[in-house]
């Protein structure tokens, strides 16, 4: 474990280049590559606010930034080089070219899943590779929360289909009825200070992480239930 916290890690600005040049691999319609675009659109916003004292620790933050993100690219990899995922990103992998789903469920599920289990374990990885408290970084997590809101704000108002209001609006809203950013993010940090007492009880620590794989998975696939034939 220490030998693993000692290894380097990317800079946010080499975690952006990375991002940017896996964008145009992606094809249209491609529900992994609606998050993606949205994502770098957050990292972007993050990297921009690291310089002018948006944040209370940018250096902790730039580094919680590129562990979250880190987790995201690691899916990436999984799926590129034929394995599988981690249970909370295969909804999104699996079903990216599903029939009927809407971009902006993918863009929804892919949140579902970095929020509510990438980033709280980001903050637990980020505390450990620091030798940090995870509650020191609590007002810069909902720093990072406002930015994630402030983007799925506008991704709705991009995604959201405007064509046959009628026929459309009823079941979309009802599968995105069933999932809010706020509720995300309360769960995320309920979950960072569930992990922060499990610290020194590694089998209990490790069957929670296992469970919030599986639960979050399942809501990320709910997430992407076809609303038309």
């Amino acid at each position: 474990m220490t030998e693993l916290l000692q290894e380097p890690i990317l800079t946010v600005d080499q975690v952006i280049a990375r991002m940017r040049g896996l964008a145009p691999g992606f094809p249209p319609g491609d529900g992994v590559g609606v998050f993606h675009r949205m994502y770098l659109t957050v990292t972007e916003l993050v990297d921009a606010r690291l310089g002018d004292g948006y944040f209370a620790d940018p250096a902790a933050l730039a580094t919680l930034d590129v562990l979250f993100a880190g987790r995201y690219l690691a899916a990436v990899d999984a799926d590129a080089a034929g394995r599988r995922p981690p249970a909370c990103w295969r909804p999104l992998f699996e079903l990216r070219r599903r029939p009927g789903v809407y971009p902006l469920q993918a863009a929804l599920s892919g949140m579902n899943t970095h929020i509510e289990h990438d980033l709280p374990l980001a903050v637990m990885d980020t505390a450990a590779r620091l030798g940090r408290d995870p509650l020191s970084f609590e007002a810069d997590y909902h720093r990072i929360n406002d930015l994630l809101a402030q983007v799925e704000a506008q991704v709705r108002a991009e995604l959201l289909p405007e064509s046959d209001p009628l026929r459309l609006t009823e079941p979309l809203l009802h599968v995105l009825g069933a999932w809010s950013i706020d509720r995300a993010r309360a769960a995320a940090w309920a979950t960072v200070l569930a992990l922060r007492e499990l610290r020194h009880a590694p089998l209990a620590y490790r069957a929670v992480v296992a469970a919030l794989d599986d639960s979050v998975g399942m809501v990320s696939r709910a997430l992407l239930t076809p609303v038309e034939g």
